[in-house]
Parts: structure tokens; sequence; C-alpha cells
């Protein structure tokens, strides 16, 4: 009978789901950070990702009866809507009145005159933690501004959607632009809270002045933890599908091959009309906001379709292929080489392909300054890695 008792006992235990505890974002943190707000003028670099629960961090912050004084937009604008590497005007918001000043554009560095009333300037944007995407060149900027103004930078952590990733060519000095501003591989594996404690702790910022820095972490994450972005980070990152294929077409935008602008489905196929990359068709069209002239604007391209795909982290071998078949047809494949080198961070990976290297070969190329990259990082991690 008590054989009995304590196998039922047993099974009920078992049968109780183990607690696991929410993720916190940085912004969420509101008990640490709104005190400390009190009284201070602030400066907020936002985007549609920035939110609170159910609100914008700006709509949040002025309920709480925070001193907002002026909104900076990066790539693609406060809220979102605008093409990759169209012009951001500055403007004013419409639901508060408040200035919003561009950091895309002529404008990608706040200059002094903008921070003369901001005590604290605080960065929250979602990142997908890839080198080249700029809203981390936004945020390099910005701490050299607030450095050079002497006032406080702030950063609310969140998620890397790609946290568990660290591959690809590290970037050398002489191919640094706004698409890559660090000697980090093309998949860093941090969140921007860890990014920017080693951008400061690495002596990367040109700043004189020594920068006030403050993450706030968040709670209940670690390297493992899968996030799902609960808004679209950008125009063409569209989905989870999307972003975890950026890493292995963002190449692409250097040659003629189209990648899905100005289709439902963007970072989710690739395809060109002559030669035929596979059998998939897709047609680019104009989408407002996300694609105003797309790569192939009305044409249909044959390739791949890559909504079903596994491929995650950063992976060339569709990149290698494509390039071996324009080769074979004698056309011309690296149409923009310096923009491939940018995103690249290196010369090496082009010229590998052109002697014709395979996509194994290539990742031979990279390999011990990744591991060393990791042993470099190692003092900037705020959350638990495998």
């Amino acid at each position: 009978m008590f054989q009995s008792l304590r196998i039922c006992l047993l099974l009920v235990f078992c049968c109780v789901p183990l607690t696991v505890e929410a993720l916190t974002l940085g912004a969420e943190r509101a008990e640490e950070y709104l005190p400390v707000l009190k009284g201070k003028r602030v400066g907020l670099i936002v985007n549609q990702t920035s939110r609170v629960d159910d609100q914008h961090l700006v709509d949040y912050l002025l309920n709480k009866e925070v001193d907002v004084k002026k909104v900076f937009a990066p790539e693609h604008g406060f809220r979102g809507n605008y093409d990759a590497g169209a012009k951001v005007d500055d403007a004013k918001d419409v639901k508060t009145g408040l200035p919003i000043i561009s950091l895309y554009g002529s404008n990608k560095k706040p200059r002094p005159e903008q921070l003369k009333d901001i005590d604290v300037l605080i960065f929250d944007i979602q990142d997908v933690g890839l080198r080249f995407y700029t809203y981390i060149s936004t945020m390099h900027l910005a701490m050299e501004a607030a450095a050079d103004a002497n006032i406080e930078f702030w950063v609310f952590d969140r998620p890397n959607p790609n946290i568990a990733y660290v591959d690809g060519p590290l970037l050398e000095k002489p191919f640094q632009s706004f698409v890559g501003m660090h000697p980090i591989p093309v998949l860093h594996g941090m969140t921007v809270g860890e990014l920017a404690t080693m951008i400061k702790g690495e002596g990367w910022l040109t700043s004189l002045t020594a920068l006030q820095l403050r993450v706030f972490p968040m709670r209940n994450y670690s390297g493992n933890t899968e996030y799902r972005l609960p808004i679209p980070p950008s125009p063409n990152l569209p989905n989870q599908q999307a972003i975890y294929l950026y890493p292995s077409l963002c190449f692409f935008e250097a040659t003629p091959i189209s990648v899905g602008r100005g289709t439902d489905f963007p970072f989710q196929v690739f395809g060109y009309p002559d030669p035929k990359l596979g059998e998939f068709q897709f047609t680019p069209q104009p989408v407002l906001g996300a694609a105003s002239n797309p790569k192939l604007n009305g044409v249909t391209a044959f390739g791949q379709d890559l909504r079903n795909s596994n491929v995650r982290g950063f992976d060339l071998t569709w990149f290698v292929a494509a390039y071996a078949q324009f080769k074979h047809e004698n056309k011309a494949f690296f149409q923009s080489p310096d923009f491939l080198d940018k995103l690249a961070g290196t010369d090496k990976i082009r010229k590998a392909i052109e002697s014709g290297q395979s996509a194994s070969e290539l990742r031979t190329l990279w390999q011990q300054d990744v591991q060393d990259f990791l042993k470099q990082r190692t003092k900037y991690l705020l959350y638990p890695r495998l």
C-alpha cells in the first residue's frame, strides 16, 4: 500500500510543471531606472521595437512624467516605415509633439547642439545580431557623441535572436564603414548591452572623454534562450525566418540577384531571370515603406524558396554556387565589389571565391579569428552561455 502511495505521489510530483521565470527586458526594469531619471532631461534612440508591455517607450516614459526632450531615429525611421538606405528626415511626432532627429543620412551622429538639453541618452532598439545591421553603428556613434557631451548613455538590453551563432570573417580596419564599424564576426552572438560594454572596454570609441555607460540587463535570459521577435525590426525582416536567413543571404545585395525585396517574403528567397537559380518564381514589385524600387522590379526571377529552410547561422553555400553559375554563363556576379567587401569586412572572401574556393574551404579563413574573438568577448558577457 505504502509503495503504491509513494508511486502515486511521485507521478503527481513529476506531472507538476516546473516554474519558469519570465524574461524581463531591460526597458521593463522600471523600478530601477525611473527613480534615477527623476529630474533628468532625457533623449531617446528608439524605433517601433522600443516597447514596454503594450506601450511605446516614449509614451511609457511620458506617462511616468519623465522629462523626454527629443527622439533620435535610426535607419528605417522612428516608426520603422522607411526603405533600407532611404533618407530619414527630421520631423515632429504627431502623437507627442516631440522633435524627431534623424540619425540616418547626412547626420548619423548626434551633434553637440542636439545634446545640449540632454542629461541622459537612452538606446532601446531591437537588434538581430549581425555586424552589418546598422542599429549597432548608430549606437556606437551615439556613444561617442554622449562621451563628447559628457552625458550619460544608457542601454536597455534586448535579446539577440541569433545569439546562438558566432561566425563569419572579422572586420578589418580598411573596410570599416557604417555597415561595419567593429572588429567582430558577421554574427557576433552578443546582445546590444554586451556589445556596448565591449565597445567601451576595448577602446573602440574615438572620444577623448570617458563614456558614462550604464546597461540595464535582462532578467532570466541566457545564450540558449529562444526569442521570437514580436515586432519586425525593419521592413524587410518581417518574420523570424527572414532574421535567421539574413546572415546567409545579405551578401547577395552586392550582386544582381534579388533576395525578395518587393515581395511578401524578403530575405526568404533568392533568384535571377537568367541564369535561373532554381524553379521557384517571384516578381518583385514596389512595396510602400519597404521597397520603393526593388531590384528586378517587375521582372520574373527564378530561384530558391527558403521559407521552410532549416539553415541557420552563416552559410555561403548558395552564394558560392550562384557565383559559379554566373561564371559559367560568363556574366558579372560581383556587381558592387566594394560594397561586398564592406559587408564581409574584408576582401579575402571575394578573392577566395574568385579563386575557386568552395564554401567549406572559405570557412577555414576565419575560424582562428572567431576563436580569438570568443576569448576576447568573455569579460563583457552579461548572460550565461553553454
